[in-house]
């Protein structure tokens, strides 16, 4: 990050402490046996322990270090700031796959201004990876050390790999509108909720199609995402910020490709 700018470094070491947090309170509940699961609606929609405790983890630091925030999150009511600054946070984006035992789900947590992210960070505690970027970083931190995020160079549809969570969310017309991207692409793969967005950061994907997401599904993915030279918007080309209908991408020339068989 740029030299002597001690706001972002304050920031940053505020979103650590929250990812770190909320690492060890998942983690104590991940493939636990017996792991009472609850679902939100009627349609299946899971939430655990884990999800909560991550959470009010979060919110009593940032109670603590950034008492003047806002606080954006997916299991409690938000709480309005004056400075501005909203703390956007998704304690496991992937409940589906924390309960089933699969290490594609992770934490997320981004901080917005009135403008959008300024910053995001997609955690994995299971594997140990930590991708983050805006304010000066782009970096992925894991078992393998330290690494920049580049998003890749592809620019054809042909040499493209897609992920999406599909078939689990979306409309049938949104499913559709997805396939006629997913049959000029050269590989597609599902499942991986925000896993997929840390992955084309790092450039071993290139485009991410989803639909029904909230805020704090894909604020944190679109700061990491930017970060590393990708594109973010929603299906008309928007920005994406609220979340809903998302579509990201490594390339302008790729994001313009799928947007026309979607949009």
């Amino acid at each position: 990050m740029p030299a002597g700018d001690t706001e972002s470094v304050e920031l940053w070491s505020v979103a650590e402490r929250l990812a770190d947090a909320a690492r060890e309170e998942t983690l104590r509940h991940f493939r636990a046996l017996h792991l009472t699961t609850e679902s939100k609606s009627e349609h299946f929609d899971p939430v655990t322990i884990a999800d909560r405790n991550a959470e009010s983890s979060m919110r009593a630091i940032l109670g603590e270090l950034r008492p003047e925030d806002g606080i954006l999150g997916e299991e409690f009511e938000p709480k309005h700031g004056v400075s501005g600054l909203t703390w956007v946070l998704d304690p496991i984006d992937g409940t589906r796959g924390f309960i089933s035992g699969t290490p594609t789900w992770g934490v997320l947590i981004a901080l917005a201004d009135g403008d959008g992210p300024i910053l995001g960070l997609i955690d994995q505690p299971y594997i140990g990876e930590r991708f983050m970027g805006g304010r000066g970083r782009a970096v992925l931190e894991g078992p393998q050390g330290s690494r920049p995020l580049n998003a890749s160079e592809t620019t054809s549809l042909a040499d493209a790999t897609l992920f999406t969570t599909f078939p689990e969310v979306g409309t049938l017309a949104e499913a559709a509108a997805f396939r006629r991207v997913s049959s000029k692409v050269q590989l597609t793969r599902y499942g991986c909720d925000c896993y997929a967005y840390a992955l084309l950061a790092v450039g071993q994907i290139d485009l991410v199609i989803e639909a029904g997401l909230k805020a704090y599904d894909i604020q944190a993915p679109i700061a990491v995402i930017e970060a590393a030279g990708g594109i973010v918007s929603d299906w008309e080309g928007e920005p994406a910020h609220d979340g809903g209908r998302v579509l990201a991408a490594a390339t302008p020339e790729l994001h313009e490709a799928a947007l026309e068989l979607i949009a």
